[in-house]
């Protein structure tokens, strides 16, 4: 079972549909919600929104996921009754599987239904295939159109001394790699509020469009990359740093402990992420898709403004 505890809730929607093939007197029938079992369209809609709540029961790789709405529709066409099944919820992956779940579920019960007034060659179930999905990747970008510059500063002492390895800033430096960004720059400082400053700007004399800290958000007493990076800040974005904390919480309850702030200096992005490993990896998997979409954004208004 793929595992999908790093991966941000969304909506998500999707919308499924099937075939239905019956003779012209069955589907008949089925528009008038007539046979002695009674309305097959009521019937089959029940049982394709039980299917979409029970897909991980069924299905034995999916996610059990809360499902926030369904709907099953029909439309009775001259030789088939094509079913829609629409899926929606908020979650760490997919509804496509509930909405084809829904969509085979309504039509195996219409075939149930229709079953004692057509012989067995007469009825057919068929193209049975996903119409629409939205939410995750496919709406929400993990990648770059376009390359972009970073610049990732692990500020740790025990790290800069060469005592413990940095695992922390290398997580973040390959998920940007993987995001698209280049060229990246990478360094390991100390917990020297100087240094720190330096680095910055250095990285934003060069214009560089992402700068992300690593270390030195938490509450210790060199814990001051907040208080050096917070004053550069020209439009502070509070919501990003509160959303990966809410993350964060979501599975560890210190997450809570991070200073981290976030927001543009000019025209670079910064962020600042606490130093753990997990801290880091969570911070990114939050917020990468905000972080391409925001300096999209600002590169599209950068370029109009040129």
């Amino acid at each position: 079972m793929k595992d999908v505890g790093m991966k941000p809730e969304t909506l998500r929607s999707a919308t499924a549909a099937a075939s239905f093939y019956a003779p012209g007197h069955c589907l008949q029938r089925i528009a008038d919600r007539d046979t002695e079992k009674g309305d097959p369209q009521a019937s089959a809609r029940i049982a394709g929104i039980l299917a979409a709540k029970r897909t991980d029961e069924l299905l034995p790789l999916c996610h059990p996921l809360p499902i926030h709405a369904a709907e099953v529709h029909f439309t009775v066409a001259s030789d088939r009754v094509v079913i829609e099944a629409e899926v929606h919820t908020i979650g760490p992956t997919g509804v496509e599987m509930e909405a084809l779940t829904a969509a085979s579920m309504a039509a195996l019960t219409l075939y149930d239904m229709l079953k004692p007034y057509a012989e067995p060659e007469e009825l057919a179930i068929g193209e049975t295939r996903l119409l629409d999905k939205t939410g995750g990747k496919s709406h929400f970008k993990r990648t770059l159109k376009q390359p972009l510059s970073a610049t990732v500063l692990m500020v740790s002492d025990p790290v800069a001394d060469g005592h413990k390895p940095d695992t922390a800033a290398r997580q973040v430096v390959d998920g940007l790699e993987k995001a698209g960004f280049t060229p990246l720059d990478y360094q390991i400082l100390p917990d020297s509020p100087s240094r720190v400053r330096e680095a910055m700007q250095t990285a934003l004399a060069a214009g560089t469009q992402l700068i992300i800290t690593v270390g030195g958000t938490g509450i210790g007493p060199k814990d001051r990359v907040i208080e050096t990076v917070e004053p550069m800040l020209t439009t502070p974005m509070p919501g990003l740093m509160e959303a990966a904390r809410a993350f964060g919480q979501r599975r560890t309850p210190y997450a809570v402990l991070s200073r981290g702030v976030a927001g543009f200096a000019h025209n670079s992005l910064v962020l600042t992420f606490p130093g753990s490993r997990s801290g880091a990896q969570e911070t990114l998997a939050a917020l990468l898709p905000s972080i391409v979409h925001v300096l999209e954004i600002h590169e599209r208004f950068a370029g109009h403004a040129g």
